[in-house]
């Protein structure tokens, strides 16, 4: 099998070092605007470069589309077109209208696509999934998200990056649907500029809450913020009737009890999504070469890219104006 890589940067370079160390994997083919990058990252998994996009979705059996968000219609449209299995990072697009007209190519062309929600192959996720599903947590009563980044992205990526809500939110908002198996039906969300004053000037936060009412009742939290001074922090409670347990908590979460005889994390806190996802992101690329083999489906559909999306939207319109979202107000395509 030979795998195209769309994109050098920190998300291809992990995809490129991931799927080469997959059995059955005959080649891995990068292409970057850079090309100096894109040569540093073939040449560290054993590739090679293409030209450009069109060459590296021709010579390839499979895709993976981490160039930035602004490409992805584009490519993932391409090698749709050209029959090829495609895995993209999110969002599936840059915007609503985009991800819907992006999502119905992909359905009318019976189109493989698979978005890049990693989460979904977290070993505690699946576990925690697990145990929902086969009814040890009872009835669900309440999920808790805590999304906390070590440190603000760049202050030029701030104004292309569609807003917390789209460019952060939306793993959360995406792996609450998967975990609980319900559908958003509403968002209300708040949000202010705590300590980076970039973020206002580009109409965007640096702190966030969220909460959204679930199809069957249940409600679901998200606290997040663009900074924290012990490291990475991405953790979900589920609260049940039969048993509450969480995702994230451990020697290396980044937080410090001030309980009597509690002790400090005995491990450096995450630093990053890329070293506490790492297993996450090696069984998402398994996965994905499964699908394109045709061993199974899509884990994580473009549909399921949108309706992350409409999510997001939701949040960001109901913090801008103040008032509880319905998820219908959002156009699904």
């Amino acid at each position: 099998m030979r795998i195209a890589v769309l994109g050098a940067g920190r998300m291809g370079e992990r995809h490129a070092a991931l799927a080469a160390e997959q059995p059955g994997v005959d080649e891995v083919i990068v292409q970057d605007l850079d090309d100096d990058r894109a040569a540093r990252v073939a040449a560290a998994v054993g590739g090679r470069t293409a030209p450009d996009a069109t060459a590296a979705i021709r010579d390839a059996d499979v895709v993976i589309v981490a160039a930035s968000t602004t490409a992805h219609a584009a490519l993932v449209t391409e090698a749709v077109d050209a029959g090829r299995p495609v895995l993209v990072e999110k969002p599936l697009a840059f915007d609503l209208e985009e991800t819907i007209a992006l999502t119905r190519h992909v359905e009318a062309a019976s189109g493989v696509v698979q978005v890049a929600f990693q989460r979904r192959f977290d070993p505690a996720y699946v576990e925690a999934r697990r145990r929902l599903v086969d009814g040890e947590l009872g009835d669900l009563y309440l999920v808790r998200l805590i999304a906390h980044d070590q440190a603000p992205p760049p202050d030029a990526y701030i104004p292309v990056s569609g807003g917390l809500f789209r460019d952060s939110s939306i793993h959360d908002f995406d792996i609450t649907r998967w975990m609980t198996g319900q559908e958003v039906v509403e968002a209300y969300a708040v949000g202010s500029v705590r300590h980076f004053r970039v973020f206002a000037q580009h109409d965007d936060i640096d702190t966030g809450a969220v909460i959204l009412t679930l199809a069957d009742g249940t409600i679901a939290t998200l606290g997040q913020t663009r900074h924290n001074p012990r490291g990475y922090d991405i953790r979900m409670e589920l609260m049940g009737s039969g048993d509450a347990v969480v995702v994230g908590l451990g020697p290396r979460t980044p937080l410090h009890s001030l309980e009597p005889g509690a002790e400090p994390p005995s491990k450096p806190g995450w630093t990053s999504f890329l070293d506490r996802f790492e297993e996450a992101y090696r069984q998402e690329v398994v996965a994905f070469l499964r699908v394109a083999r045709g061993e199974l489906p899509s884990p994580c559909t473009a549909r399921d890219g949108l309706e992350a999306m409409r999510i997001a939207v939701a949040a960001t319109t109901s913090r801008r104006e103040h008032r509880p979202v319905r998820i219908d107000e959002v156009p699904r395509g």
